[in-house]
């Protein structure tokens, strides 16, 4: 089976890329990046631009990468059975706005408009909770729409193309995931940031540290990926939040890493949330004056102190197992990371 990963340089792709050529899969990349581990696989492609169109963003490119041609969507591809889209612009301080529409939404309907002319009938997208918002814990895949942020809207607005996508044809299928924080060896995101700062000894804990939060390790994310390759291949959407349990609430999340770093367990001093927000809002102007960006930001000191506690009865209807608890992919990410 020939499966097509758009976004395959990526950090999820990578580990994605490596889980289906173990298990036999022809693999394709499509990303405007190049993919360090398997550059014979990597098509440069930017969804960004119509399927019969080529175009050079020459202001992304390397000057190695200029030297490789841009291959059209429709031609990048061609001879797939599956596409998995994993391309997304998810930071909270993309530069312009505009990207988030561009990569998310115009992305999506770019994909959708090049399955249709090829005669692809199955999309498996990664979404997000975001969709959500700060939604009650305990949110399933009804949970009401409630977004936030550009990323979220964004997101909902991709999941909507794929929706309307299905209506064109009846033999068309789209399993779309909305998945949680994906965290693991190499990826330099948000628990990434969290651990080093723990690691640091110089962590401050915002608010009681009750508040849940679901994460998922990316091993079982594409253990997922490749289940929904040969499952639901039913015509129509297949909708599912992904999110590994049990999930932690953060003082046990900062106790289990001060475990597996062999630090001692002092006690969790906590900071009131109305300080560290006013903080934030803080770095907020600084950045707006500077013009930098900043690892603090108000809007990631409200994330951090809410509950991002989400279920997937879907999954639950499923066989699926994910191959790694939780608790073993913190113990990997934190060894490979800072106790090699």
């Amino acid at each position: 089976m020939n499966i097509a990963v758009i976004g395959g340089s990526g950090f999820v792709g990578t580990r994605l890329v490596k889980w289906l050529k173990t298990k036999g899969y022809n693999v394709k990349i499509l990303d405007k990046r190049d993919s360090a581990d398997y550059p014979e696989l990597w098509v440069r492609c930017d969804i960004r631009n119509a399927p019969d169109e080529i175009a050079e963003y020459t202001e992304l490119l390397t000057d190695s990468d200029k030297s490789m041609s841009m291959h059209s969507l429709l031609d990048a591809l061609r001879s797939s059975d599956v596409v998995i889209n994993l391309a997304a612009e998810h930071r909270d301080n993309v530069t312009p706005k505009s990207l988030y529409d561009d990569v998310n939404v115009n992305g999506s309907e770019n994909i959708c408009k090049a399955c249709t002319e090829l005669g692809i009938h199955k999309i498996i997208f990664i979404s997000s909770c975001a969709v959500y918002g700060f939604a009650p814990a305990g949110t399933d895949e009804t949970g009401k729409i409630n977004y936030f942020n550009d990323y979220g809207r964004t997101k909902y607005l991709a999941e909507e193309k794929y929706r309307e996508w299905l209506k064109n044809d009846s033999a068309n299928c789209a399993v779309i995931i909305r998945s949680t924080v994906i965290f693991g060896e190499k990826n330099r995101g948000n628990v990434y940031n969290l651990i080093s700062q723990i690691s640091s000894g110089k962590f401050p804990m915002v608010g009681k540290g009750t508040n849940l939060k679901s994460m998922n390790y990316v091993e079982n994310v594409v253990a997922f990926l490749e289940y929904e390759i040969t499952h639901d291949n039913e015509s129509g959407e297949h909708l599912y939040n992904y999110c590994d349990e049990p999930a932690y609430d953060m003082n046990h999340f900062v106790l289990e890493c001060y475990k597996v770093l062999g630090k001692p367990k002092n006690k969790l001093i906590h900071f009131p949330y109305w300080l560290a927000y006013f903080g934030g809002l803080c770095f907020d102007l600084l950045a707006f004056i500077t013009h930098r960006k900043f690892t603090i930001s108000s809007i990631r000191i409200k994330k951090f102190i809410q509950n991002t506690y989400f279920i997937s009865n879907n999954i639950k209807k499923t066989n699926f197992v994910p191959p790694v608890s939780l608790e073993e992919g913190l113990q990997r990410t934190i060894t490979y990371e800072f106790l090699r």
